[in-house]
């Protein structure tokens, strides 16, 4: 039987999942500190998967590790996006896809 390690926060059903296929597996529960930790590697991860596919389901899951690592932290969802909202408003967005090259003086 082949075992496979990972050291990777997943998504809370993935345990029963995996037991529902018939195989085994360990799991432990991340304190506060490293759930961030593990929160902030997840995006990585599904910042990569989003680039190599650009789906609705990878952006998704990205958006979910986002709004997950928001509620560890203690951050209103509202108040994000108020604030959101607002640098768009003063600063822009990047619709228009400007790559700044080079500031003198």
């Amino acid at each position: 039987m082949a075992i496979k390690l990972y050291d990777k926060l997943v998504r809370d059903r993935i345990p029963e999942i995996i037991e529902a296929d018939g195989k085994t597996c360990e799991t432990r529960i991340a304190n506060r500190a490293e759930k961030i930790g593990y929160l902030l590697d997840k995006i990585g991860e599904e910042t990569e998967e989003l680039r190599s596919s650009l789906s609705a389901e990878e952006m998704a899951d990205l958006l979910e590790v986002v709004y997950s690592l928001e509620e560890e932290i203690g951050l209103d969802k509202q108040e994000v996006e108020a604030i959101r909202l607002e640098k768009k408003e003063k600063r822009g967005g990047f619709a228009k896809g400007i790559v700044l090259l080079k500031v003198e003086g």
